[in-house]
C-alpha cells in the first residue's frame, strides 16, 4: 500500500480500502482521545478552508478539528476575495501555497473541480464537498458512526432515501458501503433517483432500489436525504406536506423500523420534511453523533494530508494489508 501520508482526499473511490480502514483507526482514536495529550501534531502548519458554498457542519467540524490540531487556520471569503475579479481556483492556490500554506479544504459548487488540479498544486487537496460529485469525509464521519454502533458493516442494511440523484453523500456511499460489505437500498420520487449501473459503483450487486415503506422495513440503518432546492434548478417537485406523506420518515414509518435499527442524516435537516421533528433528537436517532464524529473524522484526514508516517504507523499491523 502506498503511505497515507502527503496525498489529496478527492473522493472515497481513489482510496485503497486500507486507508479507509486506517482512517478510521485514526478517528476511533480521536473520538476516545478527544484531544492531543502531548505536544499539538500539525503545530506550526498552515491551512485554508475555501468553501464557495454555505456550509454550518462541514466547516466547523474542519476548523475545530484543524485547531484541535494545532494547525494555524485561514478562513475563505469569496465575496472578498479576488475570485470576485475573476481569479480561478487554481491561482487562488497557487497563491496561497507560495505564501506557505500547505493544505486547503474545498468546499464547491462544480463537481470534479478538483480532479484536474491535483496533479497542478503541491497544496494537499482535500474536498469538503464538490457539486453532486462527491463528499468523503461525510462518508467517512458515517461509516464511523456505523461501526462505533454495530461493531462491523459486514450485511448490514442501509437505506438511504430522499433526493439521491442531487445528492454527493448519497454518490460516496454507493462507492464506499459496498465495498466494506455494507448492502444499500435506495428509495425515493421517481424523478429524484439515480440508477447505480450508471454510476459505475464497485459492487453494484449489493445495491437496490425499493419502495420506501419496504426499503425502511428493512433496514439497520435508515439514512435520510433532504430535498436540495438549490439544485433542482426550477424542477417540479411535491410540496413539502405531500414529500413527508410519500417519502418522509414519519412517526408511523418509524414504528415500522426493526427494533435495533438507527436513524441517520447527513444535515442540514428539513424538520418536519423528510422526517419527523420528533425523530430527529429521538433514542433511535444517531443524527448528532454523526456531527460529533465530523470533528474525529475530519482529524484524521488532516493527519493523511500533513502528518509524518509515525503517526500511521501503530494502525499498520492491525489493518490488513
Amino acid at each position: 500500500m502506498n503511505k497515507p501520508v502527503g496525498k489529496h482526499l478527492l473522493d472515497i473511490k481513489s482510496l485503497e480500502h486500507q486507508e479507509i480502514e486506517m482512517l478510521l483507526k485514526r478517528a476511533e482514536h480521536w473520538s476516545e482521545q478527544k484531544s492531543p495529550s502531548g505536544p499539538l501534531p500539525l503545530a506550526g502548519k498552515f491551512a485554508v478552508n475555501l468553501f464557495f458554498e454555505p456550509s454550518t457542519r462541514t466547516r466547523f467540524s474542519f476548523e475545530v478539528a484543524q485547531k484541535k490540531l494545532g494547525l494555524n487556520v485561514l478562513q475563505f471569503s469569496a465575496e472578498s476575495s479576488s475570485v470576485t475579479k475573476g481569479e480561478t481556483l487554481y491561482d487562488t492556490l497557487k497563491t496561497l501555497e507560495s505564501m506557505g500554506v500547505e493544505a486547503a479544504v474545498v468546499r464547491h459548487r462544480e463537481s470534479r473541480i478538483l480532479e484536474p488540479l491535483a496533479d497542478r498544486v503541491n497544496i494537499r487537496l482535500i474536498n469538503a464537498g464538490d457539486g453532486v460529485n462527491a463528499h468523503p469525509t461525510q462518508f467517512l464521519l458515517d461509516v464511523l458512526t456505523m461501526k462505533q454502533h454495530f461493531g462491523s458493516l459486514k450485511g448490514l442494511q442501509v437505506a438511504i432515501i430522499g433526493d439521491l440523484r442531487h445528492s454527493r453523500v448519497a454518490r460516496s456511499h454507493l462507492w464506499g458501503l459496498p465495498r466494506l460489505g455494507a448492502d444499500v437500498m435506495l428509495s425515493g420520487p421517481e424523478q429524484m433517483i439515480i440508477d447505480p449501473q450508471k454510476e459505475g459503483v464497485a459492487y453494484p450487486e449489493r445495491i437496490r432500489v425499493l419502495p420506501v415503506d419496504e426499503a425502511i422495513r428493512r433496514a439497520d440503518v435508515v439514512m435520510m436525504l433532504r430535498i436540495q432546492l438549490e439544485r433542482h434548478d426550477g424542477e417540479l417537485f411535491s410540496s413539502p406536506e405531500i414529500y413527508q406523506r410519500q417519502y418522509g420518515l414519519t412517526l408511523e414509518r418509524a414504528e415500522q423500523m426493526k427494533k435495533e435499527a438507527v436513524i441517520m442524516h447527513p444535515a442540514p435537516v428539513n424538520r418536519g420534511v423528510e422526517i419527523a421533528d420528533e425523530l430527529v433528537e429521538s433514542e433511535k436517532s444517531l443524527i448528532l453523533k454523526q456531527m460529533e464524529n465530523g470533528v474525529y473524522t475530519r482529524m484524521a484526514v488532516m493527519e493523511r494530508a500533513l502528518g509524518g508516517m509515525e503517526i500511521w504507523q501503530p494502525y499498520l499491523q492491525t489493518v490488513n494489508m
